[in-house]
Order: structure tokens, then sequence, then C-alpha cells
């Protein structure tokens, strides 16, 4: 028989960390590598929704950073902690995607709403996750520190995903939905 992937050792609500440490599946430390694991899980629908191939390689290549991150977030820290597998290269990979798109793209003049494209939702699905795995991460950083790469990272993947979200709204020729204030009568 194969290996089992139920091991009925976190049936009391507890997970180990990797360096065998126990905590209670509700730690900080699981909740941020959790929703990065979550985040990765929507850039995987989000990539088999793309047609773009380098669009594709991209998310592919965040999934694998993300995937770096869960592990680095779900080690014990107070084990022999390697920095996580990331380069300034990673951020800059995105920096210049968003530099890409945004040639293509209208001044943005106005808030806008999640939509215009089911892929374009999707992107913000995954922008909004992203910021709070972001925010989890940091609240960690705060008794834990957290390698700045991570914490950069993140946040510009947040940026990544909005600007992602106004160009495939672009490229379909959709329009995007801009947010209307109500005025008071």
């Amino acid at each position: 028989m194969g290996f089992r992937i139920y091991t009925k050792t976190g049936d009391k609500g507890e997970t180990a960390l990797f360096g065998g440490r126990r905590v209670p599946k509700s730690h900080l430390r699981v909740d941020a590598y959790g929703t990065v694991d979550e985040l990765n899980s929507f850039i995987g629908l989000l990539c088999d929704s793309m047609e773009n191939q380098k669009i594709k390689d991209l998310l592919q290549q965040v999934q694998h950073r993300l995937f770096t991150i869960g592990a680095h977030l779900a080690s014990d820290p107070a084990t022999s902690l390697e920095p996580p597998d990331m380069e300034a290269g990673d951020i800059q990979a995105l920096e210049q995607a968003m530099d890409d798109m945004d040639e293509h793209l209208p001044d943005l003049k106005n808030f806008i709403l999640p939509g215009g494209h089911p892929a374009a939702s999707l992107c913000h699905v995954c922008r909004t996750v992203c910021r709070r795995a972001e925010r989890l991460v940091v609240a960690l950083h705060q008794s834990d520190p957290v390698d700045e790469r991570v914490l950069q990272y993140l946040n510009r993947l947040s940026d990544f995903f909005f600007v992602l979200a106004r160009y495939l709204v672009h490229d379909a020729g959709a329009a995007e939905i801009v947010w209307n204030l109500r005025k008071k009568a």
C-alpha cells in the first residue's frame, strides 16, 4: 500500500510545523501559510482560464514562489530556518509585467469595481486573497520575523493582480466598471 494522505495527528486541532513543533490550527502562522495556499489555488484556477501563454507562464512562476513562501511560513522559526528561495528578480519580474501591461492601458482616472470579464473578476479574487495573506504575514512578522522579501513580494503581487485585471478587461474589449458614488439627496 502506498502513502496515505491522512495521518489522524490533526484530529484534535493541532498541526506540525516543519521542524516538528505542534501548534494549534488556529495559530497565526498556520493562518498565514493557509491563506498563501488558498491564493495559490485561486491562481491555478485563473491560470486554467488563460489563453495568453506569456501570462500563464508568469502565473505558474508566481505559484512556485508562493509554494516556497508557504513552506517558509510553515517552518518552525526556532529551528535553523533557511531563507526562502526568493530573489530580487522575482519582484522585478512582477514590476516589469505591470509596466508592460500598463503601456496598453488607459490612465486610471476613477476607482473601478471588480468585474468586466470573468478572468478579470478572478484576478480581483486573487488580489483580495493576496492582501489578506499579506496582512496575516505582516501580523506574524510583528512577533516572529519574516524575510522582508516575502512581505515585498506579497505587496507587489496584489498590485500585479489589479493591473492584470485591468489588462484582461481591456484585452477582451470589455469596459471597466467605474465606481459611482451615490449622491445624497
